[in-house]
C-alpha cells in the first residue's frame, strides 16, 4: 500500500514539469509560425520558392514572367480541342486499302484482346471512306474534301498520323491529352505553362478557355490547376452575357467604393498570408486584383467593332447557317460561337494570354457519319484557316503554337450496335489517330509517322500523347523532365510516366 501511495506521489510531482513543457512547446510554435521573419516562415518560404510555388513577389503578381530553361520558339498556344474525336480516316489520313476491303471482317486474332465502347465484335466489318482526297501546297499533303480551307495552309502544317493512346473512352482520353495521365486532380497543359513561364498579360488571365457546341464530357477537369495554386487554372469565358460570370459590379456600386473594399480585403489577406504562408491566399489576392483589372479589359476584348469587315468575313462571324445543318454539331449556335472564339483567341494572344483552349464538342459520330461530319468540318474549317492567316498577317504566327487534336480517332470498323442496320458511324479508336500542329517553332509542310494500310494501328514512328506533351513544352523553352511540382511527397510533371521530345518536328 505504501508502495502504491509512493507511485501516486511521483506521478503527481510530474504534472508541473509536463505543464511547463507544454507551455514552452506552445510558445516555440507560436514564435516559429506567427513571426513574419521567424525561422518557420523563412524555411517554408524557401521551400515553396524552391518548388516554384511561392515566388518572392507571389502576392503582388503570381503570374509574373519567369525565364524559360532555354531559348523558346513559341510564346503563346492556341489549342483547338476537337472533343469527342473526329474521324481522322475521313479528314486527314486517306486509306485506299480500307476502301478496297469495305464490308470485309478483320481476322478474329486482331480483335481478341481489343476493347470497344460500342462495337460488337461478332459481325463487325470494315467501313471505307467515300471522301475525295487532294494534295495541297508544295508539300503535297493530302486532305479530305471536308477541310479545303485548312488544307490551303498545308505548307504550314505538321501532320502527325501516328498518334496513339491507351484510353478508349472520352473522359479518360481527354484527361490524358489535357493533363498527361487519365487521373483526376492533375494540372492541365495550360496550367503547367503558366506555372513554368507566367503570363505577359496584365489585365487578362494567363490561361483562358472558350467553348462551342455541347461542351466536353471532361468539363472543368480538363482546364483545372490540380495541385498547383489556383491562379494557374483556366478561366472559362462565356459565349453570352458577361465574358466571366459576376465580373460586373452590382448596380449602384461606385468604382471608388469597390476599390476601397478591395484594398481592405487585400490588407487582411496579406496579414494572414504573412502568418501562415498559404499560397492559396496569394492566389486569392491575385484573383481579386485581376478581376478588378478585367472589368475594363474583358469588355474591350470581346468588343469586335474595331475589326475590319474583311477580317470578320474571313472568320465567318455572323455567317449564315449551313443548308444541311445536322446532328451533334448543330447545338447552341456553334456555327457562330466557334468562329468568334477563333477571332477572340487571336485577340487574346495579341494581349499576352499564354494559353487559349478552344473546345468544340461535336465529333462523336457513332452513326450518321456522313452528314454530321460534313457539318462539323464546315463549322471549324473556315475559322481555323482564317486564324492561321490572320496570325501570319499580324506577325504572330511564328510565336504562336496552334494545335488541332482530340483524345483519340475513330475505328476503321463500322459501328454495328443496331442489329440489321448497316453501319453508318465509327467507334472510339486509340490505337492510331491524327493530330496536327502549326506555327510556334514547328516545321510545317511535313507528314510525320504512318498508320497501317487500314488505319488500325501505327506502322511507322509511333507518337504517344506524352511525346506530344514533351515536345510542346520544349517549344516553349521548358525541359519536360525539369518542370516539376512537389505534391504528396514526390515531384510530378506533365509527362509524369514517359515522353520524349521529337526533334524532327522542330523548325
Amino acid at each position: 500500500m505504501n508502495h502504491i501511495n509512493h507511485r501516486k506521489s511521483e506521478i503527481s510531482n510530474l504534472k508541473s514539469p509536463i505543464s511547463e513543457l507544454k507551455f514552452i512547446e506552445r510558445t516555440r510554435r507560436d514564435f516559429l509560425t506567427s513571426s513574419a521573419c521567424g525561422l518557420g516562415g523563412a524555411a517554408l518560404s524557401a521551400l515553396l520558392s524552391n518548388d516554384g510555388v511561392l515566388a518572392a513577389d507571389s502576392a503582388a503578381n503570381p503570374l509574373a514572367i519567369k525565364p524559360p530553361t532555354f531559348a523558346p520558339m513559341a510564346k503563346n498556344c492556341i489549342f483547338l480541342f476537337q472533343a469527342a474525336a473526329p474521324s481522322h480516316l475521313d479528314l486527314y489520313d486517306p486509306k485506299p486499302k480500307l476502301n478496297e476491303l469495305d464490308g470485309k471482317p478483320l481476322p478474329a486474332s486482331m480483335l481478341e484482346k481489343v476493347r470497344f465502347a460500342f462495337i460488337k465484335k461478332e459481325g463487325a466489318v470494315l467501313m471505307g471512306s467515300p471522301r475525295k482526297w487532294t494534295k495541297h501546297g508544295e508539300c503535297g499533303t493530302e486532305f479530305s474534301e471536308f477541310v479545303p480551307n485548312i488544307a490551303s495552309n498545308a505548307d504550314d502544317i505538321l501532320m502527325i498520323r501516328s498518334m496513339f493512346s491507351e484510353q478508349f473512352n472520352h473522359h479518360p482520353g481527354q484527361l490524358l491529352l489535357s493533363c498527361g495521365r487519365a487521373t483526376f486532380g492533375l494540372p492541365s497543359i495550360g496550367s503547367w505553362l503558366s506555372y513554368g513561364l507566367g503570363s505577359e498579360s496584365q489585365n487578362l488571365p494567363g490561361y483562358v478557355v472558350l467553348t462551342s457546341g455541347r461542351g466536353s464530357s471532361g468539363g472543368a477537369s480538363l482546364w483545372n490547376n490540380g495541385f498547383l495554386p489556383s491562379h494557374y487554372a483556366g478561366v472559362l469565358f462565356r459565349n453570352q452575357g458577361e465574358a466571366v460570370l459576376n465580373l460586373s459590379n452590382p448596380s449602384g456600386l461606385p468604382a471608388e467604393l469597390q476599390r476601397r473594399g478591395l484594398d481592405t480585403l487585400k490588407s487582411l489577406n496579406e496579414s494572414r498570408l504573412s502568418e501562415i504562408h498559404d499560397p492559396e491566399i496569394a492566389s486569392r489576392i491575385a484573383s481579386y486584383e485581376l478581376a478588378f483589372r478585367m472589368q475594363s479589359a474583358a469588355p474591350e476584348l470581346i468588343d469586335l467593332k474595331g475589326e475590319t469587315k474583311a477580317t470578320l468575313d474571313a472568320y465567318g462571324i455572323d455567317r449564315a447557317q449551313h443548308p444541311q445543318a445536322t446532328g451533334r454539331g448543330n447545338v447552341l449556335d456553334a456555327h457562330l460561337t466557334f468562329p468568334r472564339n477563333c477571332l477572340l483567341a487571336r485577340r487574346m494572344v495579341e494581349r499576352g494570354v499564354r494559353f487559349v483552349n478552344i473546345i468544340y464538342e461535336a465529333w462523336d459520330q457513332h452513326s450518321n457519319l456522313e452528314g454530321d461530319l460534313r457539318y462539323n468540318a464546315w463549322v471549324v474549317d473556315q475559322p481555323i484557316a482564317a486564324l492561321i492567316k490572320d496570325l501570319k498577317l499580324r506577325g504572330l504566327f511564328d510565336s504562336t503554337l496552334i494545335v488541332w487534336g482530340a483524345e483519340f480517332g475513330r475505328t476503321p470498323l463500322g459501328e454495328n450496335r443496331t442489329p440489321g442496320t448497316p453501319p453508318s458511324g465509327r467507334d472510339h479508336h486509340p490505337f492510331s489517330f491524327t493530330l496536327w500542329m502549326a506555327g510556334g517553332g514547328i516545321k510545317g509542310g511535313q507528314v510525320y509517322g504512318e498508320s497501317d494500310e487500314i488505319g488500325w494501328g501505327v506502322a511507322k514512328d509511333p507518337v504517344h500523347v506524352n511525346d506530344f506533351h514533351a515536345t510542346l513544352l520544349h517549344l516553349f523553352g521548358l525541359d519536360h523532365l525539369k518542370l516539376t511540382a512537389r505534391h504528396q511527397g514526390r515531384d510530378f510533371r506533365l509527362t509524369d510516366v514517359g515522353g520524349k521530345v521529337i526533334n524532327r518536328w522542330l523548325a
